[in-house]
């Protein structure tokens, strides 16, 4: 490949990167635009870029994507908060810490940005009640969501990237990442007490408005409920055995959507309409746009530099991995960073006799964990904002830096050891 050519495939990664971070452009528009460059240079061809596109991931996120869909029409999450408030008997610490452990394992089981979705609505009805500022209950949510969501392959997007490239299955991450993921979850709760002690007072009266809540409302269609929830347990059950019986877990993803869209007899065009295309094609384009870099052989020369500075040490490249993803991934979207990391990895494996295995662990846990960092460092974060904004209360970038990126820190040096005592 001639040097001109593989200097024009850099520069155009790196002004779409550039324009990703920006903002300036929707991240859809922008990636889809320089992955069609890609191929009208010529640098790959139109099947090799279909090659590229990871259908695993894309499956896998379109199936669940339906699965939640139908199950968010039940009601089902209203319920679960508003139960949770009045079992804390409207003390607000209490319905922090209840409405982040169901943050936290909604966003293990269906992933963190939906998880959102359904619970800070709910939240703002309860810190209305209570006359609370909201932000001190959104910014635990956020955290957890982020954290919860690191625990397993469907929680975060980076995880179904990696666990479709490096062949690891739902088990291998609950395993490897769970127990670090409940010590990082207590540590920040405890410290999170510490900043928001003094702004959680409320009236008597106030507590007895929440008391007085019907949960039982919030349940829109029992029936529904029932199937989505069945269908919900069964599809985490086959993400739990997949690997047992050779299936991809986008296959049985989308086999969970099937049969929910079978037998809740919702109009498919209704449900199709609220799936989040502008994410799937911004994933297929990306990883077109890392496929080029993989076909010029800058990844390649990315990992041979890699390996020689490290001397092919396990220790120091798996340190270099997770703190760089981590600080990167605080300020840039974790989605394409990872996509360019993974087949540096790869290449990092081929190149030396290390087992990588470490590597993607430590890849995983700087991405997703290192979405804290910043107001801009996950989607669910930049939701959560948005959210805030619309009901009249404003977190600026530097109020939400001066809580998110020291906690992302410590979750990361909590990280750091748990990966040099248990595989390092």
């Amino acid at each position: 490949m001639e040097e001109s050519h593989v200097i024009i495939v850099i520069s155009i990664f790196i002004a779409t990167y550039g324009i990703i971070i920006s903002e300036k452009i929707h991240r859809t528009t922008i990636a889809m635009f320089g992955a069609v460059i890609m191929l009208m240079l010529h640098v790959l061809s139109q099947k090799a870029a279909i090659d590229h596109i990871d259908f695993n991931t894309i499956g896998l996120l379109i199936g669940m994507m339906i699965i939640v869909g139908i199950t968010r029409r039940t009601g089902v999450f209203e319920y679960i908060a508003i139960k949770a408030a009045k079992t804390a008997k409207g003390d607000p610490w209490k319905i922090i810490v209840l409405l982040s452990i169901v943050t936290a394992v909604a966003s293990a089981l269906l992933d963190n940005v939906t998880t959102i979705l359904l619970i800070v609505p709910v939240t703002l009805v309860i810190t209305d009640t209570l006359e609370i500022n909201p932000i001190a209950f959104l910014i635990p949510e956020v955290l957890v969501a982020n954290i919860g969501g690191t625990a397993t392959l469907i929680g975060d997007p980076p995880n179904i990237m990696i666990g479709s490239a490096a062949n690891l299955g739902f088990m291998d991450f609950i395993i490897n990442l769970l127990p670090v993921v409940v010590i990082i979850f207590i540590v920040i709760m405890f410290i999170l007490k510490i900043i928001y002690k003094k702004s959680l007072s409320t009236t008597e009266e106030a507590k007895q408005r929440i008391l007085n809540m019907n949960e039982k409302i919030a349940i829109k269609n029992e029936l529904l409920l029932k199937k989505s929830l069945g269908v919900l347990a069964i599809t985490i059950l086959g993400f739990v055995v997949h690997e047992s019986f050779g299936f991809e877990s986008a296959t049985v993803a989308l086999a969970g959507a099937a049969i929910l869209l079978l037998i809740s007899k919702v109009e498919p065009e209704e449900i199709f309409v609220e799936i989040e295309w502008p994410t799937i094609f911004f994933f297929m384009a990306l990883f077109v746009l890392v496929g080029s870099l993989e076909e010029v052989g800058v990844i390649e020369i990315l990992a041979e530099k890699m390996v020689n500075l490290t001397n092919g040490n396990l220790f120091i490249t798996t340190m270099i991995i997770l703190w760089v993803s981590a600080i990167a991934s605080a300020f840039l979207d974790n989605i394409p960073f990872v996509a360019t990391m993974i087949p540096l990895v790869k290449g990092i494996g081929a190149m030396s006799a290390m087992n990588i295995t470490p590597l993607w662990w430590a890849l995983a846990l700087g991405a997703c964990l290192g979405g804290n960092g910043s107001i801009v460092g996950a989607t669910a974060n930049v939701v959560v904002s948005g959210m805030l904004e619309k009901h009249g209360n404003r977190i600026s970038f530097v109020d939400y830096l001066k809580i998110g990126f020291p906690l992302m820190i410590v979750s990361v040096a909590i990280s750091s050891v748990y990966l040099i005592v248990f595989y390092l």
